[in-house]
């Protein structure tokens, strides 16, 4: 599905992480009240994301500057536009669209990446040549059997640190907005309509709110759930386990 760039065909998922109902799409996703995947993180995790060590379940909760949250990135931005659930090139490119959706500035993260994980020779879902730009590759020697590490260190050695974390910056740009084509598509291809993108993610909000609310009010350890969405209302549907309240159904329109 994954054509070398980390762009996928939406129409290919498989059933179980992407299916069509009479209502829309069907997102199924899974809450735990402790994920077993090194972290212990209570939270919501896309069926499509388990699995993917990279992946942190994620709450309700919200960053101080972007009114949705984790899990409402995973899914539209990353997902529903047709890019890896994880790894630098697909965050980059997501991270775009979450700048269309929110009117956020992606450069903060960019540069997290950046210093955190590239200039240490770190790259997701693919190795540091796939990754670099040409023109930095032009500049390592010829037939290089150089390891990671290595090659960030010739590269800092030949045009310095601060150019050399400027042109990965202008990388991540362009990464990003290499993006918005195969987005749009992809979201066309669902039958989503894309100007609605963010009261999509409003809505997501609200209903995630609600949901997650709710399961840590019941202390439930496992819920099996699933988002329908289609240009005119999303719905949040659970099954608890908990023989009281077997199933919840959240739903509110789209705007």
């Amino acid at each position: 599905m994954c054509d070398g760039s980390c762009l996928f065909d939406v129409r290919q998922y498989p059933e179980e992480i992407l299916g069509f109902a009479a209502q829309g799409v069907r997102l199924p996703l899974t809450y735990k009240k402790s994920w077993d995947d090194g972290f212990g993180a209570r939270g919501w995790k896309l069926n499509a994301t388990i699995g993917d060590l990279e992946i942190i379940a994620s709450t309700r909760e919200t960053g101080k500057k972007i009114n949705t949250s984790v899990l409402v990135h995973d899914i539209l931005d990353h997902f529903l536009s047709g890019f890896g659930v994880s790894g630098h090139r697909s965050e980059a490119m997501a991270l775009a669209q979450l700048a269309l959706r929110t009117g956020s500035d992606p450069t903060p993260d960019y540069e997290q990446m950046i210093n955190e994980d590239i200039m240490r020779g770190r790259v997701n879902k693919e190795s540091l040549t796939q990754f670099l730009p040409d023109d930095l590759l032009a500049l390592l020697p010829a037939a290089t059997a150089m390891v990671e590490n290595d090659i960030m260190a010739w590269l800092k050695a030949v045009i310095g640190e601060s150019r050399l974390c400027a042109r990965l910056l202008e990388h991540f740009a362009e990464l990003g907005e290499s993006g918005k084509i195969h987005a749009a598509q992809s979201w066309s291809r669902l039958g989503l309509n894309k100007g609605k993108q963010q009261a999509f993610g409003l809505a997501l909000q609200k209903l995630l709110e609600q949901a997650d609310s709710r399961v840590e009010q019941m202390d439930c350890d496992k819920v099996t759930a699933e988002i329908i969405l289609n240009n005119n209302a999303c719905r949040f549907a659970l099954q608890t386990n908990n023989h009281e309240s077997p199933s919840l159904v959240f739903q509110t329109n789209i705007t």
